[in-house]
């Protein structure tokens, strides 16, 4: 195991200058030569850990939103308030991160089409979640399926606007998601 260990301090390196120069500069600051600049390491060795620069932004992008998961690792099963939460929370808590998500999304799912399907299957298993939330103890069916197409489709949305418009209040208008004929956190707050 100790001869692996140089490899994991160096893709740790990689992952944290990642996610610093993310945050410093954006995604379009972020070259491979900066961080490899920052982490300390010559190209080689960026390529012996990740294909790519997207590929490690995306492990950064995974990172966020396994911080917030209720559940990341299959751990217990979810509900749809917590799934809602969870959503709300990478936004929030996370808001460069989640710019760039949506960002990679866009503009890597309309030029790449191994980065447009590695973002279906990223949503497909979203929904699937969704919908496994809304059937409870059961399969979920074709209905809760769209239901859930619906949900994460509006909060989709809903992040899409705040990045184009990033005064939008998040928060507030998810208060109006509506989710089985309530609203995600109850009534929507007053002017």
């Amino acid at each position: 195991m100790a001869r692996y260990q140089p490899g994991i301090r160096t893709e740790a390196r990689i992952i944290a200058a990642t996610g610093e120069l993310l945050a410093e500069a954006g995604l379009d600051g972020t070259t491979l030569k900066a961080i490899c600049d920052r982490a300390g390491i010559k190209a080689g060795s960026f390529y012996n850990l990740f294909s790519s620069k997207d590929e490690a932004v995306l492990r950064v992008v995974r990172e966020a939103i396994n911080a917030v998961d209720p559940h990341p690792e299959g751990s217990g099963p979810d509900t749809i308030a917590e799934l809602v939460e969870a959503y709300a929370r990478f936004i929030t808590e996370q808001p460069v991160v989640a710019r760039i998500y949506l960002q990679i999304a866009v503009r890597g799912g309309l030029t790449d089409n191994a980065m447009a399907a590695r973002f279906l299957r990223h949503h497909e298993q979203r929904v699937r979640r969704f919908a496994a939330a809304l059937a409870g103890d059961g399969a979920p069916d074709r209905s809760e399926l769209i239901r859930a197409e619906v949900l994460v489709g509006t909060l989709n949305g809903l992040a899409f606007r705040w990045v184009l418009r990033p005064d939008f209040d998040f928060r507030t208008h998810l208060t109006a998601v509506p989710i089985d004929g309530r609203l995600a956190a109850g009534d929507v707050p007053a002017r």
